[in-house]
């Protein structure tokens, strides 16, 4: 006949339970996403948004000819840090044109009237977002980047910037870049692949360019 009770059993069994909690706590923290790193705005995000805004940077309303520069299809998913997807984030890119000048009155360049310059879209029932645009270019002081606001109800808001990971020597000198320890900059940087050919005298095809987003 076992010498422990019911009650005894219970408390042990119970004490158990207690002990394991915390173990079980931590593995499920450890298996979330690392937020998406965010970065500096920069003074070139638009004081009005312009009319045509949308996800096809290298078109504007109204006008024939597209913008210089090489296409580029980046895309990817907005993801919470437990790996579900966020349907309804507001995801906006700005960037500078073919010759590095921004649709913006600080810039003093003068900005291709074909590039749309801005653009934004709303993630669908994936959570996913894609823009058209071209590959991102340098100017002076800076690496090629593309800027990122994203949005949602109930995250904090993300202001980033997305790298070109075939920029590695630029990359390196550029300042805000190396404010980011090497785990926070495989977050935001993409290989920007070749997906086709543009055809003969054309210039480079065109590319694409993944980047999960993962929100706070």
């Amino acid at each position: 006949m076992s010498g422990h009770s019911p009650t005894r059993r219970r408390v042990i069994l119970g004490a158990a339970a207690l002990t394991a909690l915390p173990w079980s706590v931590l593995t499920a923290e450890a298996k979330l996403l690392d937020p998406t790193p965010a970065d500096a705005e920069g003074p070139f995000y638009p004081v009005e948004i312009p009319d045509d805004s949308d996800n096809d940077l290298l078109r504007i309303s109204g006008r024939e000819q597209a913008a210089r520069g090489q296409l580029t299809y980046l895309h990817g998913r907005v993801l919470d840090r437990e790996g579900q997807h966020i349907d309804g984030a507001r995801v906006e890119i700005w960037q500078c044109d073919h010759d590095g000048v921004y649709h913006h009155p600080g810039d003093a360049g003068t900005p291709d009237a074909n590039f749309q310059g801005f653009g934004a879209m709303v993630t669908d029932r994936e959570g996913a977002y894609h823009f058209r645009t071209l590959r991102p270019v340098p100017y002076t002081g800076r690496t090629p980047h593309v800027h990122f606001r994203v949005t949602a109800p109930g995250f904090d808001r993300l202001t980033t910037q997305l790298y070109v990971a075939e920029e590695a020597e630029r990359n390196r000198a550029d300042f805000l870049y190396q404010r980011h320890g090497a785990a926070e900059q495989a977050r935001i940087t993409a290989q920007f692949q070749p997906v086709g050919s543009a055809g003969p005298g054309a210039g480079p095809g065109p590319l694409a360019a993944r980047f999960d987003i993962v929100l706070a």
